[in-house]
């Protein structure tokens, strides 16, 4: 495995694999991917490996082509789109949300199917305010997740060798450490940086 688009694995990889293994996301299943930075990527690649029909849930449809063409991601939601969102209506078995920032939750559940489950593994600094009727009716789940043990990440390892899944990166050098922590923060990365530490 290529160590610098592994490396990001550990983290990025781990966190979202560990939820969508153990809440049940399976072959064949719908499921949503709401935000695409460098968790909500990884999760579009686990979702297409396993035999998934993955849409990613975002804001505006300026990250539609690359969602698709660049991740392979089935479809695409403008949550923006109020007739869009209408018509995602009750159609996911699970929604991983990957959005590190204050949002609306209810258009998501209302996207989930029965029994469904909101995935959080994006951690707002802020608490989001949910309506009980958003998930009692239709026996809906909000669960978490943070990241992973050494022995499922050593099976995360083993399945994305087997089936050809890294992080996109950006290498950079040590020296560039300071101005790749200013643009992580500005969202002005795709998806990862990766230190080469060769040069130490």
């Amino acid at each position: 495995m290529p160590l610098d688009a592994t490396a990001p694995l550990l983290c990025a990889g781990i966190t979202v694999y560990s939820p969508m293994m153990y809440y049940g996301v399976k072959k064949g299943d719908k499921i949503g991917v709401a935000g695409l930075g460098g968790l909500g990527s990884m999760a579009v690649k686990f979702g297409v490996a396993m035999g998934c029909h993955v849409t990613v849930l975002s804001r505006g449809t300026k990250k539609k082509d690359e969602a698709m063409s660049r991740l392979g991601a089935h479809a695409f939601v403008d949550t923006t789109d109020a007739e869009s969102v209408k018509a995602a209506s009750m159609s996911f078995t699970h929604i991983v949300d990957t959005i590190a920032a204050k949002h609306d939750l209810h258009p998501m559940f209302g996207m989930l199917d029965f029994d469904g489950k909101l995935i959080m593994v994006g951690a707002s600094p802020e608490p989001m305010a949910l309506s009980a009727f958003a998930y009692i009716a239709q026996r809906k789940s909000l669960v978490g997740s943070l990241i992973g043990g050494i022995k499922e990440t050593q099976e995360m390892l083993d399945y994305c060798a087997k089936n050809k899944i890294y992080c996109d990166i950006e290498v950079i050098k040590p020296e560039q450490i300071n101005e790749a922590y200013e643009r992580a923060v500005a969202s002005d990365v795709k998806y990862r940086f990766s230190i080469d530490c060769a040069q130490l």
